[in-house]
């Protein structure tokens, strides 16, 4: 995979499933934030690597480092809003002292993805390019927090479409679209984020996305489905939870972890146990949630997938919308 370059980043932005709203503007160019502020955990991203080449991960399909990754964070603390980093300042952030749920599977993936890259010395700032890449609308953060995927269904479209990770569920038995889902969790909440909260000028435009977003035809698997089709899952796949309430389709994320007795278990970062778990199969933990309406399910692909080409991004972005 050869790293995409500004000029990419742009046209992808230009295709992209959700541009910037007019007016808009990045907001901070030329004043990026310390690696102390973006990069929290360094010595255990460092003994995390070095394991990782001891035991080869390298050679593993992308979905087994995905899980190797995921147990070394077992047990590490829940906490949320861990991507509120500054006041009007977005950037890559990398938190592996203490996660939420959407920061938990994304770092996995991220490491999974960027130890697949070979190279003789991985660092921080190569864990950053790849949070950056999967985590902003036009794959790349100019300083903006409007560039940020902050909805989980939104995230399975963009990736796919990069080549990051394959959206698997309008195929899979009993897929089931999501109608007349009103998507405004951003902008009610908005006193509960700190971009948000500080920006008063972010909500307007932050409200026009999540009428984009509640347009998108995403389909999730029917919770009294999942026990069919998860003979299907791999350790690695992401698993959105869909909700059945109005605010946004997904209300929880954590990925598969095929143990040794068969089962496709839910590991994710918990708010109800305050740490980082490997639960019950992905059915079970559904059954005890009456919030829970299925899932939505994505599969990682290897880097050497990514898409670079803004033309075939927009193709595939355009088959995925249909």
């Amino acid at each position: 995979m050869r790293s995409l370059s500004r000029r990419d980043c742009l046209l992808l932005g230009g295709g992209a499933l959700l541009p910037l709203p007019a007016g808009a503007e990045p907001v901070a160019k030329k004043r990026p934030l310390p690696l102390s502020t973006i990069f929290k955990g360094e010595a255990r991203f460092e003994a995390m690597v070095k394991r990782a080449r001891e035991e080869k991960w390298a050679e593993l399909p992308v979905g087994e480092r995905i899980v190797r990754f995921g147990k070394a964070l077992e047990d590490l603390p829940y906490t949320n809003f861990t991507l509120e980093i500054d006041d009007r300042i977005e950037s890559p952030s990398v938190n592996l002292n203490q996660l939420d749920c959407w920061t938990f599977f994304e770092q996995c993936l991220g490491l999974a993805r960027m130890i697949g890259a070979p190279k003789e010395r991985h660092e921080p700032a190569d864990l950053l390019r790849e949070i950056e890449f999967t985590r902003y609308r036009p794959g790349v953060c100019t300083g903006n927090h409007l560039e940020r995927i902050h909805d989980l269904a939104e995230w399975f479209f963009e990736n796919d479409a990069r080549g990051t990770c394959r959206h698997l569920t309008p195929s899979l038995p009993g897929a089931t679209r999501i109608t007349g889902r009103k998507v405004t969790e951003m902008t009610t909440l908005w006193k509960s984020y700190r971009y948000l909260r500080n920006n008063p000028g972010l909500r307007p435009p932050m409200r026009e996305l999540e009428k984009k977003i509640e347009q998108l035809p995403v389909h999730h698997i029917p919770k009294s489905r999942v026990a069919e089709i998860e003979p299907q899952l791999q350790s690695g796949d992401v698993i959105g939870i869909a909700t059945k309430y109005n605010g946004a389709f997904c209300s929880h994320v954590g990925l598969i972890l095929r143990t040794d007795d068969g089962v496709a278990r839910f590991m994710h970062a918990s708010r109800n146990f305050k740490k980082v778990v490997v639960d019950q199969s992905i059915s079970g933990y559904l059954a005890e949630f009456s919030a829970h309406a299925g899932i939505l399910v994505g599969r990682p692909l290897e880097v050497g997938e990514t898409v670079t080409d803004p033309a075939v991004y927009q193709a595939n972005l355009a088959k995925l919308l249909g």
